[in-house]
């Protein structure tokens, strides 16, 4: 078999409903990484709440980070790390008219700092819930421009935040509305998305479009699983990702549905135990 890049989102997909990776998917994906495939870690998450799930597989691989504005080798200056950037203004006009945008919470950041108009109470885990002083969002804390913005909106503005935001800078953004039922808007420079990342790691990799394999459940998975050769969404994966996959796991990822369909696919050593 040649060698496959397996792109993994993390929430919904590789995490269980814990939130963490369960001992059998992480021997799994130890085991492809041993057979001589590349696993990465392809998610929306920012990287101060995703490291620890690298470091937890002990990939060396390349990692992409929200939605794909942000690819990097964790823990290494390399010279192949790309970030893709949303204008600062944006920001602070999001945060100028945030109350009449039913905006609750705003965060902006990048690969190493993360800015809030206040500390979350740890109820959604991608907002900061401790914040020193130079990390309040503001003109003067903020100055550079952001690789994302997270928003917590009121449910009740949804339609009419989406408008108007797209109103107002729907040339230099695109925007991605959490599934679930937490009300957050990600938004992220025009035109970037998983798929992004996915062909950047594919030419850094040098591994064909054909020999990729992605997981994914949510919408910000969807261009990433049309990019892969084979895509794979999770049976706890929304329905208009299953209709464009070319397979569906048949367990959920709260019962390592990943690792059982890449244990069968990759025809991993048979020695390696099936999860009860």
């Amino acid at each position: 078999m040649n060698r496959k890049l397996i792109a993994i989102d993390l929430d919904g997909t590789t995490l269980n409903n814990q939130s963490a990776i369960s001992p059998f998917t992480k021997q799994v994906l130890q085991t492809a990484v041993a057979s001589g495939h590349i696993v990465s870690i392809v998610t929306g998450r920012p990287y101060r709440i995703s490291r620890q799930y690298y470091d937890e597989l002990g990939l060396h691989s390349a990692m992409i980070n929200f939605n794909g504005s942000l690819g990097h080798l964790p823990h290494h200056q390399w010279r192949h790390e790309y970030q893709y950037t949303i204008d600062r203004d944006i920001a602070l006009d999001l945060l100028a008219h945030q109350s009449s945008l039913g905006i609750e919470t705003i965060a902006a950041e990048n690969k190493t700092n993360v800015w809030a108009n206040h500390a979350s109470d740890g109820t959604i885990d991608f907002f900061p819930t401790i914040l020193q002083p130079q990390q309040i969002l503001n003109a003067q804390n903020l100055t550079t421009d952001p690789t994302a913005l997270t928003l917590y909106f009121n449910e009740q503005h949804r339609d009419q935040l989406i408008h108007d935001i797209t109103a107002r800078y729907g040339n230099h953004i695109d925007m991605n509305v959490w599934g679930g039922r937490w009300p957050v808007l990600e938004v992220a420079h025009k035109g970037v998305e998983k798929a992004t990342g996915l062909e950047f790691l594919a030419q850094t990799y040098r591994i064909d479009r054909n020999d990729i394999i992605a997981f994914g459940d949510e919408g910000n998975d969807h261009a990433m699983i049309s990019y892969a050769g084979w895509g794979v969404a999770m049976a706890n994966g929304i329905d208009d990702l299953k209709a464009i996959a070319q397979d569906v796991t048949s367990l959920d990822n709260d019962h390592d549905g990943l690792a059982h369909y890449l244990l069968d696919y990759l025809n991993l050593p048979v020695a390696l135990a099936k999860a009860e």
